[in-house]
């Protein structure tokens, strides 16, 4: 789930407005914590902290998103394709797991399969 998803439902869960997140934030207005909801721009560390304080999770649970998020290794259509593979039943994740492996040419492990 993309960070911006993440801090929307926790803030909700919270009955938390944007401006009552910035308020809670430091250095950061409420035009700043509306653009970190709508994906637009990613808080940083003293402000990951502060917003894991304040909507009462840990603040890996953050930063680990904010990681899978930026990962270097990944590119665009890698995390677009990760993204949907995660939508997908496990049923359809083993076939499409099967179609991508015989596309590139490898035989699925039986351990693939059953992710």
């Amino acid at each position: 789930m993309p960070i911006d998803t993440t801090l929307r439902l926790l803030a909700r869960a919270r009955g938390m407005s944007a401006a009552e997140l910035a308020a809670a934030i430091p250095r950061a207005g409420a035009d700043t914590v509306a653009a970190w909801l709508r994906g637009e721009k990613l808080p940083g560390r003293q402000q990951l902290a502060a917003l894991a304080r304040t909507l009462g999770v840990p603040a890996g649970a953050l930063l680990a998103e904010l990681a899978h998020t930026l990962d270097p290794a990944r590119t665009p259509g890698e995390h677009r394709l990760l993204a949907a593979y995660r939508a997908l039943t496990p049923k359809q994740q083993g076939a499409l797991l099967e179609v991508a492996c015989a596309m590139a040419g490898q035989r699925p492990t039986r351990a693939r399969r059953s992710r």
